[in-house]
């Protein structure tokens, strides 16, 4: 995934160091890794086999590494230069492709495929093609998981409220369900719990900033939030105590079992 930046003007500066700023402090006060890792772990204790793990727009890798430490062999897609330079910190045996999903030929077929927080940034009309297209590289019998924030719970509603934008996973399902490619067996939907928190009101508006970072549209022409706008969207939703706030940001995951040939 390329460089995002923040979403918010005043006070707060859109570039890459404050992006990243805002992630990290996001990562420090959420438990969402230790969630979603036991989530994984049980994903992966019934697998039938651990040879190959693809791991499709891993970012930094801290995933990666967790569930690759089961597989035999490690195959990230990432089209961003400075994720690919993490991920060789991160996960220095991984077989890294720089090439988009849709072009991309990783040559292997994964017992388990992930695709973590990514389609915020595929266009909708391009889901089920996105899908399609790493369903192709997942062995029979094997797992894909897509991974987003569930549609309505308080992160996304406020991301819906500033940029009217919902992503639903659900929706995504029957779409998977009514194709006749012979890629989709089982398809279900599990909720993995997160949560943020945080003391310190500047700090939870960046993070919320970070949130809102997601595209309004794919041309590159959304205006800059006010920060004063989502400070009070944080103060009156988000706050839990006098200087307390909360964050729910669930997740939401596809499970889809390939058919065994």
């Amino acid at each position: 995934m390329e460089q995002r930046e923040t979403a918010l003007e005043g006070g707060l500066r859109t570039d890459q160091d404050t992006y990243h700023d805002a992630f990290a402090r996001f990562l420090a006060g959420t438990d969402e890794k230790t969630t979603t890792h036991a989530y994984l772990d049980q994903v992966v204790n019934r697998l039938p086999t651990r040879r190959v793990f693809i791991d499709v727009g891993p970012a930094d890798g801290v995933t990666t590494r967790h569930v690759g430490r089961f597989f035999q062999h490690t195959v990230c897609i990432e089209p961003s230069a400075p994720m690919r330079q993490a991920l060789a910190r991160t996960c220095p045996d991984a077989v890294v492709l720089a090439d988009p999903v849709l072009q991309a030929r990783p040559g292997v077929s994964a017992d388990l495929a992930l695709l973590s927080h990514v389609l915020y940034y595929v266009p909708r009309r391009d889901w089920v093609k996105t899908v399609q297209r790493i369903m192709e590289w997942v062995e029979p019998s094997g797992t894909f998981l897509v991974l987003l924030q569930k549609p309505d719970n308080a992160c996304m509603r406020m991301v819906h409220h500033f940029t009217g934008k919902r992503f639903d996973l659900e929706e995504l399902a029957d779409e998977l369900a009514a194709t006749s490619c012979g890629l989709i067996g089982d398809v279900r939907l599990d909720t993995v719990p997160a949560r943020y928190r945080s003391t310190d009101v500047d700090e939870t508006v960046a993070v919320a900033g970070f949130h809102l970072s997601v595209p309004k549209d794919h041309s590159g022409n959304s205006a800059p939030l006010a920060r004063e706008a989502v400070k009070e969207y944080v103060q009156q939703h988000f706050k839990t105590g006098e200087r307390d706030y909360c964050i729910n940001h669930d997740q939401q995951v596809l499970r889809i079992e390939r058919p065994a040939s």
